[in-house]
């Protein structure tokens, strides 16, 4: 199912979101395609679960064949475990951070991937799509030491991987979370033990509180719009994950 985020002169942002979950042997992940004046960007396009049904389902709004740049957050098999078919598929580019660049080729044939990976450096980078572009802002260490999240200035939906998870929230996720209060349950346990540290958690809500998002869309869940947009910003500062509360007691050996 295609869920539309936005569409408005020419550009298109498109969302979906139950194409990896069948029976629940795979964890749920959303995947994304953007469209600007017939240049397509797919966003973590996913694992070979996903693989078929998502390509017959973006051939209803854009010819695969032509996507122009395939968009990774971080190297987890969720997100390209299926790269080996999308570059048979299409002549796009890869776009993942520099940690990850020569990891990538493991998920495909050899030479598949060559003269076709863009190494995003760690501070980001502009990456054009038609008459526009999609930003790629730095989110290391959430979860991943590097990994991006993509801005597109157009709709103003920022796609944040990992960052705004909500377990259980798939099934509903063309009515966006717009309360964050009552989805908090959802959303506490899998940020503290996925996100590092509260100060990275903290300088990216810096960063984030400089850009006009209208919506947050994550990897996996329910996008949230409206308040729970500087709801989100302002809670995921403020909680302890990863390191920061772990003790001698979390390295001993197995009795």
């Amino acid at each position: 199912m295609a869920i539309e985020l936005y569409n408005k002169n020419g550009h298109v942002c498109l969302m979906f979101a139950h194409l990896s979950d069948e029976g629940g042997e795979a964890v749920q992940a959303n995947q994304f395609l953007v469209i600007d004046q017939q240049q397509g960007a797919i966003i973590d396009p996913g694992g070979n679960v996903a693989y078929n049904e998502l390509l017959l389902t973006i051939g209803r709004y854009f010819q695969p064949n032509k996507l122009t740049e395939i968009l990774a957050s971080h190297a987890d098999p969720d997100i390209i475990a299926s790269l080996d078919r999308w570059m048979t598929s299409t002549q796009a580019k890869l776009y993942i951070s520099r940690l990850w660049e020569r990891f990538a080729p493991h998920f495909c044939k050899p030479g598949k991937t060559v003269g076709r990976i863009v190494g995003i450096p760690d501070p980001g980078m502009r990456i054009p799509l038609g008459r526009s572009e999609i930003i790629a802002l730095p989110a290391h260490f959430m979860h991943s030491e590097g990994n991006f999240q993509f801005w597109d200035p157009v709709s103003r939906i920022l796609f944040s991987g990992d960052l705004g998870v909500s377990i259980g929230t798939s099934s509903d996720a063309a009515k966006p979370i717009t309360d964050l209060r009552p989805h908090l349950p959802r959303m506490e346990a899998f940020h503290r033990r996925y996100m590092v540290s509260q100060k990275v958690l903290r300088l990216w809500a810096n960063m984030a509180r400089t850009l006009p998002i209208q919506m947050i869309v994550p990897q996996h869940g329910a996008p949230l719009a409206g308040k729970a947009v500087p709801e989100f910003i302002d809670w995921i500062g403020t909680i302890e994950c990863g390191i920061d509360g772990l003790t001698q007691a979390n390295y001993t050996v197995p009795g």
